[in-house]
């Protein structure tokens, strides 16, 4: 595996942080929000590299900086490189900062860190402010949550997002799944504990649970995410499992399908698939601690 060393700064100003969202670059980056920051080049120090990306990339100075962290981190859309963080916490300098940005990023943001989502900040930065997916509290969201001025808690068209998940792979696994009404209010969540199993496995058990779950609120039409590219491709059809566990609950989940008028199968990214995996890895820490 290569490993990349890469210089990050968290600049604040008046309880707020400063932002940039890439234009361009890996699937995983594109288009969400990121720290400042670059690559540190062998033999240079990690203050001065900090110093160059930010006059690159931003056109200004820093006023003060101090190491904060250290840590490694794989992007999932590029498993051979090792990304090894350098973190530092910065000010700019007083006086005439105004950020001029580089072609790689269209525009920037200051916000508090209560205000930051998760969907639009790259993974990468998720990890180095510490920002976690919220899992679901027992009684946070009843089983049903009825929309406003329904006359019933039917939902004749959903949207899912479900996720499975095994540490080990195989491993103790679980599976969970969050569905949305169109108001894009989460009317359902769920899942279960799967004991020893694989990544797929969970990813289907994941998909099964979510179906029924639809089905049960009256859903006719289901749009479902998934970050398993897999599983997608092999419900559109493109090919089947042919593992015997695999086949099993594929045909259960068959099974389930023409009870729905419309029902569609897309990849999402994993960054945008938080809630679900918030669920998986709620009951995974209850049952592996």
């Amino acid at each position: 595996m290569k490993q990349k060393v890469v210089v990050k700064t968290i600049i604040t100003q008046d309880e707020k942080i400063l932002l940039l969202r890439r234009h361009g670059g890996r699937p995983s980056i594109d288009g969400l929000y990121e720290l400042p920051g670059g690559r540190v080049h062998i033999q240079q120090q990690p203050e001065d590299a900090l110093s160059h990306a930010l006059k690159i990339h931003l056109g200004i100075t820093l006023g003060t900086a101090r190491l904060n962290d250290v840590m490694s981190f794989v992007d999932p859309d590029d498993r051979e490189v090792q990304y090894v963080f350098i973190i530092f916490k910065a000010t700019l300098n007083p006086g005439n900062n105004t950020i001029d940005l580089s072609p790689e990023y269209d525009k920037y943001v200051w916000k508090k860190m209560s205000d930051i989502q998760l969907n639009e900040i790259t993974q990468s930065t998720q990890q180095i402010l510490d920002l976690q997916p919220v899992p679901f509290a027992p009684g946070r969201y009843p089983d049903v949550v009825e929309e406003k001025d329904a006359k019933n808690t039917t939902h004749t068209r959903l949207v899912g997002y479900c996720d499975g998940g095994s540490r080990g792979n195989p491993g103790p696994a679980a599976a969970g799944f969050v569905l949305f009404n169109t108001t894009e209010m989460v009317v359902a969540e769920g899942g279960a504990y799967l004991g020893v199993a694989t990544n797929t496995i969970a990813e289907y058990q994941a998909l099964y649970l979510a179906l029924e779950k639809a089905l049960a609120l009256g859903a006719a039409n289901l749009d479902m995410y998934l970050d398993s590219t897999l599983v997608v491709n092999q419900m559109n059809g493109e090919h089947v499992p042919n593992d015997n566990e695999l086949t099993s609950i594929y045909n259960r989940i068959e099974e389930l399908l023409p009870r729905f008028q419309k029902i569609t199968f897309s990849h999402v990214a994993r960054e945008k698939n938080m809630l679900a995996d918030g669920v998986v890895n709620r009951l995974l820490d209850e049952h592996t601690k």
